[in-house]
C-alpha cells in the first residue's frame, strides 16, 4: 500500500514538473518567434551615385621654398658702423650701398700708397727717357718696372680692404629685418641683415626613384601652401637631381614658382603637383565611402528589394570588396568593385551590415570636392 502511494506521488511531481517545463519550452519559443518577426528597423542613410570621371594621373611631392638667390650679408673686415642707408623690409637693386663702416685710418692709407705709385710712374718714365741716351742702364728700367707694379699691387690691394667697408646689396631682393646699428662693433663674418631674391621663387622636393622616368625638365607643376588655402602657384620644372639619395632612394627635383606679388617666403612648404600622362576615366566615390580594413576594403551598396506590403520602397545594404586606386582630394578612384550608376552609402554606414534595411536621408551629404580647401571663418 505504501509503495503505491509513493509511486502515484511521484507520478504526480512528475507531471507537474514536465507541465512547467513545456511550459517554458513552448514560452521561449513562441518569444523568440515573435522577436524574429520584428526584424531590425531600417537604418537612416547617406547616399550618392558613383561616377565616371576624368582623372588626371599626378605626381605629388611636399618640399620647401628657397630663394633663386640669396644671402645673409656680413662684412669681411671687422670695423664700426659709420653709417646705414637701408631699411628694414626695403626692396633694393644689385649695387645699392647698404652699410658703411669707419675707414678714414684705410682711406688715408690709400692715399699714401697711390702716392708712391705715382712716384714709381715718375721715376720710370724719367728713367725710360734716360734710357734713350744710354744715361741709364737696362737693369735700371727694368727695376723701376717692378718697383711700379709692386705699388700698383699695394694700391689694389688697400682700395680692396676700402670697399670692403662698404658693403652693397650683390642682386636685385628684400631685405630683411636689420640686425645692426650705427656706431656698433662689427667683428668680421657678423650678419648685417638678409636678402631674398623671392620673384621667381624655387620649391625643392624629392620623388621615389620610380618617378623619375615620367618627368623631365619643363614640366608645368602646381604648388599650393597651406597659408593662402585655394590658391594655386603655376611653375616648370627646372632642374632634376642626376643623383639618387642611396639612403631613401628618392631623387630632388626644382621647380620654379611663379610669385609676382612676392608673397611665397623661403622656408615655406608647399605640395606640388604635377600631371603625368593622358587623362584616364576612372569610377570615383567620396572617401567617406569606404571602410579600410586589414582583410580589405569595402564600400555599402543600395540594394533595391522591390517594394513591402504597404507598397514602400524596400531598401538594402549590399557590402562589397573593392579595390582603390589613387585619391584626389575628398575623392577616390575605385578600380574594381563598383560601377558607375551605383549607388553607393556615403554615411551612415557604421551602424550597418550585410542586408540590413535601410532608408535614405540626403540632407547631410558629406564633402566631394577634388581640391578641397579649409572653410574661411
Amino acid at each position: 500500500m505504501l509503495a503505491k502511494r509513493m509511486i502515484i506521488m511521484l507520478v504526480a511531481v512528475a507531471l507537474v514538473f514536465g507541465g512547467v517545463i513545456g511550459f517554458l519550452v513552448f514560452y521561449h519559443y513562441k518569444r523568440d518567434q515573435y522577436l524574429a518577426s520584428l526584424g531590425f528597423p531600417p537604418q537612416s542613410v547617406a547616399t550618392m551615385p558613383a561616377s565616371l570621371q576624368d582623372w588626371q594621373p599626378q605626381l605629388e611631392g611636399v618640399g620647401s621654398l628657397r630663394a633663386v638667390n640669396g644671402a645673409d650679408l656680413s662684412s669681411q673686415v671687422a670695423g664700426t658702423v659709420s653709417a646705414r642707408h637701408f631699411e628694414s623690409g626695403a626692396d633694393v637693386k644689385a649695387g645699392t650701398l647698404l652699410v658703411e663702416l669707419q675707414s678714414a685710418d684705410d682711406v688715408g692709407k690709400l692715399q699714401s700708397l697711390k702716392a708712391m705709385a705715382a712716384l714709381a710712374q715718375i721715376t720710370l718714365d724719367r728713367d725710360l727717357k734716360q734710357l734713350k741716351v744710354q744715361g741709364v742702364s737696362q737693369q735700371q728700367v727694368d727695376s723701376d718696372e717692378q718697383n711700379l707694379k709692386n705699388a700698383l699691387a699695394l694700391v689694389a690691394q688697400q682700395q680692396a680692404i676700402v670697399d670692403y667697408k662698404n658693403i652693397r646689396a650683390p642682386f636685385d631682393g628684400r631685405l630683411g629685418i636689420r640686425q645692426v646699428d650705427i656706431g656698433q662693433y662689427l667683428a668680421a663674418g657678423t650678419i648685417m641683415v638678409t636678402i631674398q631674391s623671392l620673384d621667381p621663387i624655387f620649391v625643392d622636393f624629392y620623388l621615389p626613384q620610380q618617378s623619375v622616368s615620367q618627368l623631365k625638365v619643363g614640366e608645368k607643376v602646381r604648388a599650393k601652401v597651406d597659408t593662402f588655402a585655394g590658391r594655386d602657384f603655376a611653375g616648370e620644372i627646372t632642374a632634376i637631381n642626376p643623383k639618387v639619395d642611396t639612403n631613401t632612394r628618392n631623387v630632388q627635383i626644382r621647380p620654379w614658382l611663379q610669385n609676382p606679388d612676392r608673397v611665397l617666403l623661403p622656408g615655406m612648404y608647399a605640395t606640388v603637383d604635377i600631371d603625368v600622362g593622358a587623362p584616364e576615366k576612372h569610377v570615383t566615390v567620396p572617401s567617406t565611402a569606404i571602410a579600410y580594413n586589414s582583410f580589405g576594403n569595402t564600400v555599402y551598396l543600395i540594394d533595391d528589394q522591390g517594394k513591402d506590403e504597404q507598397g514602400h520602397p524596400k531598401l538594402a545594404a549590399k557590402q562589397v570588396f573593392v579595390k582603390t586606386g589613387a585619391t584626389r582630394g575628398d575623392q577616390v578612384a575605385i578600380l574594381d568593385g563598383v560601377k558607375s550608376g551605383d549607388t553607393v552609402i556615403v554615411a551612415g554606414q557604421i551602424k550597418l551590415r550585410n542586408g540590413s534595411a535601410v532608408i535614405v536621408d540626403n540632407k547631410l551629404l558629406p564633402k566631394y570636392d577634388a581640391n578641397p580647401a579649409p572653410v574661411e571663418r
